[in-house]
């Protein structure tokens, strides 16, 4: 017995862990907001910062800079720490900056023993007042940013915006992946039943297809919640949830389609071509056209997804198992509906 479901115990246990650890495992410390963002060559100004699950007043002295890029950063004249989640850095600008743009953005970088380095990309943009990059080069004091502390604990990364809601990322994108696996199954038993001309083929196409559309909706759903939290609306039109809205429509009018056919083996063979056609449709609605234009969603618009920003080895730990497990329990649910299926021809024969 348990040789033959040990698929299905997996699973389970599978995302128990994602569970526990997807929601328990804390973030690493970051930085969450800092004022002034706005600031202008000459100026000598005190950037208020308030951390995230940081602990300032307990890692010994804290370094600031201000990075340019990978080479040029300014580093503060002094850091006065308020608690463990506040504290004020002091950087005086000089008069020119080493760039011909008039308004130029910096990533501030903090560094302590307790917390190791934080980083918030683009938190504050220097306005210059004349442009000369050569007397930029003049002024330019470099600081570079060296001797970092860093260690690795079994923390989440925190991102600007994102901040808890990146645990969704458990959740939301693996419901996608589990999803596409399924279409793929529903797409092959419907390829086959029309080599064959198996009802049963046909069975586990439709049943595999209803758990495809179940985990589209919930991918859908988490996503909407996610919006919410970080975009400030479940529904903003971005260009990949209105494609995934139509590509889930389309799998509708799959069922719509068999429910308007009485005979068996005419409504198979229409529902399956059109399966075909709705798992060659979902792969340019999906992943094509929103690649094409701008998005807000990771992985379009030229945003990318699985990046830096978006996963560490830490966060792989549970986002490649959640992929598995909820891959593992759409099979399941979807070894379910066909046998009910089954159970289901079964008893129109026998009437």
């Amino acid at each position: 017995m348990l040789k033959k479901y040990w698929w299905k115990a997996l699973s389970v246990i599978i995302l128990i862990y994602v569970f526990i650890a997807g929601l328990t495992v804390p973030l690493s410390p970051g930085i969450e907001r800092v004022a002034p963002t706005s600031v202008r060559t000459g100026d000598e100004v005190t950037l208020e910062v308030l951390g995230y699950n940081s602990r300032y007043d307990e890692g010994g002295e804290v370094r600031a800079w201000l990075k340019l890029d990978n080479e040029r950063a300014l580093e503060a004249e002094s850091v006065q720490v308020g608690d463990g989640r506040k504290l004020t850095a002091l950087f005086r600008i000089p008069e020119y900056l080493p760039v011909g743009r008039r308004v130029q953005d910096f990533s501030l970088i903090l560094d302590n023993e307790k917390d190791g380095a934080s980083v918030l990309p683009s938190a504050v943009f220097i306005t210059q007042d004349s442009i000369d990059p050569e007397m930029g080069q003049k002024a330019w004091v470099n600081s570079p940013i060296q001797n970092l502390h860093e260690h690795w604990t079994m923390t989440f990364p925190f991102r600007n915006i994102l901040s808890e809601t990146i645990r969704n990322t458990y959740f939301h994108v693996p419901l996608w992946f589990a999803m596409i696996f399924i279409f793929i199954a529903s797409v092959v038993h419907s390829v086959r039943y029309l080599r064959g001309g198996s009802l049963e083929a046909d069975n586990k196409a439709q049943a595999y297809t209803r758990v495809g559309i179940l985990l589209g909706l919930l991918g859908l759903a988490t996503g909407a919640v996610w919006a919410r939290n970080t975009w400030g609306a479940y529904w903003s039109g971005d260009v990949k949830q209105n494609m995934t809205a139509i590509a889930l429509l389309i799998y509708f009018a799959y069922f719509i389609l068999r429910a308007v056919f009485e005979d068996p083996e005419k409504k198979a063979r229409i529902s399956a071509v059109y399966n075909i056609f709705a798992f060659v449709a979902l792969i340019p609605l999906i992943y094509v056209i929103p690649r094409l234009t701008d998005s807000l969603h990771p992985g379009a618009g030229g945003n990318p997804a699985f990046g830096t920003q978006d996963l560490d080895n830490t966060m792989r730990m549970v986002f490649y198992p959640a992929v598995i497990g909820w891959t593992l329990l759409g099979f399941w649910m979807g070894n379910l509906s066909h046998r009910m299926g089954r159970i289901r021809l079964k008893l129109m024969d026998a009437l």
